[in-house]
């Protein structure tokens, strides 16, 4: 554990200081409170800044890296470099629409802290990440006097994610601007999005509004496209689409992908920014990393990149089935993977929120045989080793006990470098999934570094 948190729980307990209530005493704003207060953890998460900032370069680098595997590996054929991580031609068409070639720098990576180090679990990359908001978090605890006290004594700092986002949000919207100096921008979710998201959307709104940015809520389908090409939403102007919505959304949508042309047009006319463009799709699935991870591919790095590598990702390979034309799964794999269950955990590639993942230390051999065999015969699985994440002290206001905790980090970045981070947080014992969609006992919290 970390000696701040250590502190943090001892004065908790000591009763005499009020840091043990000032979450809950903490006046937040109201989309805020709606989407969060049920869901915090009493207390914020704290790294140290020096690791927080040499895993951020990392990651810098890291993305780098990923952006070069289709050139590096694939003589710069992005459908091959597609196709070896199992991603089908439909949606790499789609992925690849009025891309650049170049994705933005824009998405949050989860990582572990193993007691040594901040492992990289998964690269989230796009603007459908989620959480941008939760830096409010940070600044609502420091207008509590005790903890504001607690932060002053302790050197505490904290990145707002929203502000850095805004940032770049008024740089990319610049050149479609339309009469004002502030862009009008719309947060759009596929279509039947908002009911599901749209109290974690009116969270972002806020956030935003307090970056000094107009930001509408609407679906796919309520955009509409003026003669000239322009976006509007609800007969407003648009000059920027910050994308909610994710490729599968459209594949899925009853209309097709035909019903993102507008967006996809308008971009490409400069008349309404879509940010970020699907592209980042194409390298935020995991089997991107199990490429940087496997050492077949050792040759296509130097010693510093694959020196990078094996520091923030743990070992990874990738499990997909077998095509017309395809190799086979090598059976080496399969039965090493079999023989290391409780070393490894099998994700989707292109899930989220530990949904269809599958722990082998959590399984009986029988089990973990069994997702074997589906994961190949879905394929686009990637098997993971285990990161066994540092338990963290956290005082329960309610029972004022102390309990060890663990986190998953997500680390925002941009076109900028680092754009802050936040916390999801699991009680030690809850389980090996840490988030929201697969566990509801996970909690959220803020991030503050010292020194």
């Amino acid at each position: 554990m970390t000696e701040l948190s250590r502190t943090y729980a001892d004065e908790c307990l000591r009763g005499d200081g009020g840091l043990a209530t000032a979450v809950a005493r903490a006046e937040l704003p109201p989309a805020f409170e709606e989407a969060w207060r049920p869901h915090l953890l009493p207390r914020p998460w704290f790294v140290p800044a020096s690791e927080t900032a040499a895993f951020a370069r990392d990651l810098e680098g890291l993305f780098d890296l990923l952006l070069s595997l289709p050139e590096r590996l694939f003589d710069g054929d992005v459908e091959r470099y597609a196709a070896a991580i199992g991603l089908e031609p439909a949606l790499v068409a789609l992925l690849r629409r009025a891309g650049s070639g170049v994705p933005a720098k824009l998405g949050r990576a989860d990582a572990y802290h193993d007691g040594t180090a901040f492992k990289l679990l998964e690269f989230n990359l796009g603007s459908e990440v989620g959480g941008l908001d939760m830096d409010v978090f940070d600044r609502a605890l420091l207008r509590v006097p005790e903890f504001a006290a607690f932060a002053r004594e302790h050197g505490l700092g904290h990145v707002d994610i929203a502000a850095r986002t805004a940032v770049v949000l008024r740089d990319r919207a610049r050149p479609a601007l339309s009469g004002s100096s502030e862009p009008v921008i719309g947060l759009i979710e596929g279509r039947g999005g908002v009911g599901p998201y749209g109290r974690l959307m009116r969270a972002t709104q806020e956030a935003m509004a307090e970056q000094g940015l107009d930001l509408r809520i609407g679906e796919i389908g309520d955009v509409r496209a003026r003669a000239d090409g322009k976006l509007t939403l609800d007969g407003t102007p648009l000059d920027l689409v910050l994308r909610n919505f994710a490729a599968s959304q459209l594949l899925d949508d009853p209309e097709g992908p035909a019903v993102a042309e507008p967006f996809f047009r308008a971009h490409e006319a400069g008349r309404t920014v879509l940010f970020t463009s699907l592209e980042s799709g194409l390298y935020s699935h995991k089997s991107a990393l199990a490429l940087l991870s496997d050492p077949r591919s050792a040759g296509a790095f130097d010693a510093g990149e694959r020196a990078l590598v094996d520091r923030v990702l743990p070992w990874s390979r990738a499990l997909r089935a077998s095509g017309p034309g395809e190799p086979v799964q090598p059976s080496e794999l399969v039965e090493l993977c079999r023989e290391r269950r409780e070393r490894l955990i099998l994700k989707p590639g292109a899930g989220y929120g530990g949904l269809d993942t599958f722990v082998g230390w959590e399984c009986t051999d029988a089990e973990w045989s069994k997702a074997l065999d589906l994961a190949v015969e879905r394929g686009g699985y990637v098997a993971q080793e285990r990161v066994v994440p540092r338990p963290e002290p956290v005082y329960d206001p309610a029972t004022g006990t102390v309990e060890d905790w663990i986190a998953a980090l997500g680390f925002f970045l941009t076109d900028d470098g680092y754009a802050g981070a936040h916390a999801r947080v699991n009680r030690a014992d809850g389980g090996a999934i840490v988030g929201m969609s697969s566990n509801p006992d996970t909690r959220m919290a803020g991030v503050f570094t010292y020194a």
